[in-house]
């Protein structure tokens, strides 16, 4: 990693590591979040409810992968990242969390969480292959998450309120308490 590449990730990280004491973004109008409220139930928690408490390891993880080239299938910094991928490797290594491979199965843990009641650590949820739940990220606060997006990109930060995000948006899900 080039010493310039490595400011940048430290004063990102500082950053973000800042804004996580700061109030949550304005909410995001989802008419998703409504019929989500209904469809969580249904679903249940799938009983992995992990009483950790939140701390900036799980951040510090994810932010640690910025920058990996995304690899379908990838779940480590060794092979790279797919978007369900990163998400296990990092609560696995925050937290000791073993999560499914598969952003559809990752979406069925936890409790739901209403977008304006997100928090840094919450799994964010996207419709991005004309499938509910096909894409997951893990937010940062202030309206950022990171993920792996696609083959040829890198792990990176997005902004949520970007109108391609905003469109695909399909809920949250909250793992720590």
């Amino acid at each position: 990693m080039t010493r310039l590449k490595q400011l940048f990730l430290m004063g990102f990280i500082g950053s973000v590591l800042a804004g996580c004491a700061s109030q949550p973004p304005a909410p995001i109008d989802r008419t998703a979040d409504r019929t989500a409220d209904v469809h969580a139930s249904a679903r249940g928690t799938g009983g992995e409810r992990h009483q950790a408490s939140r701390s900036p390891e799980l951040l510090l993880q994810a932010i640690a992968a910025v920058g990996f080239d995304y690899q379908r299938g990838g779940q480590s910094m060794a092979t790279g990242f797919d978007c369900s991928g990163l998400v296990a490797h990092v609560f696995k290594e925050a937290y000791g969390l073993l999560l499914p491979h598969n952003a559809k199965a990752q979406s069925e843990r936890g409790k739901f969480v209403p977008a304006r009641e997100l928090e840094a650590g919450d799994l964010v949820f996207f419709n991005t292959e004309r499938q509910p739940f096909s894409h997951v990220g893990i937010y940062l606060g202030d309206g950022r998450f990171i993920h792996a997006p696609k083959p040829g990109a890198v792990v990176r930060t997005e902004n949520m309120q970007l109108a391609y995000w905003r469109t695909r948006y399909d809920g949250a899900r909250r793992l720590i308490e």
